[in-house]
């Protein structure tokens, strides 16, 4: 049986989220990855409530002149994400990859959040 792409995402994605839930104390820091752009959402899955978003499509990533879809861009996102959490008081999160393999312009957002200050 061969599946898609997508579907092997649908399917790691469906098995990540078994395990990470965010809470209020550990909210979920989840990543969404198109060809385009990449955007990054704190979660708090008790209260079904989005506490920080940031993505390629703000013109405040858009304005250092990358293309979305590259490393660099995803580094912007990672520490856009992570000065916008502390301002919340959030300090530690857990990684919802999205299904996506913890490579390129995934890892390069997680390791920019870590950088920044966030812990997860």
């Amino acid at each position: 049986m061969k599946t898609t792409r997508k579907e092997a995402t649908r399917s790691r994605h469906k098995r990540v989220r078994r395990k990470v839930s965010g809470t209020t104390e550990r909210p979920r820091l989840a990543v969404f990855r198109s060809n385009q752009h990449i955007y990054a959402q704190i979660i708090d899955d008790v209260q079904h409530q989005t506490l920080v978003a940031a993505s390629t499509v703000e013109s405040e990533v858009k304005s250092k002149g990358t293309s979305g879809a590259t490393c660099a861009a995803s580094t912007e996102v990672g520490k856009l994400i992570a000065e916008r959490a502390i301002q919340k008081g959030v300090s530690t999160v857990v990684f919802d990859r999205g299904g996506n393999l913890f490579h390129g312009r995934v890892k390069a957002l997680a390791d920019a959040a870590r950088e920044a200050g966030l812990e997860f």
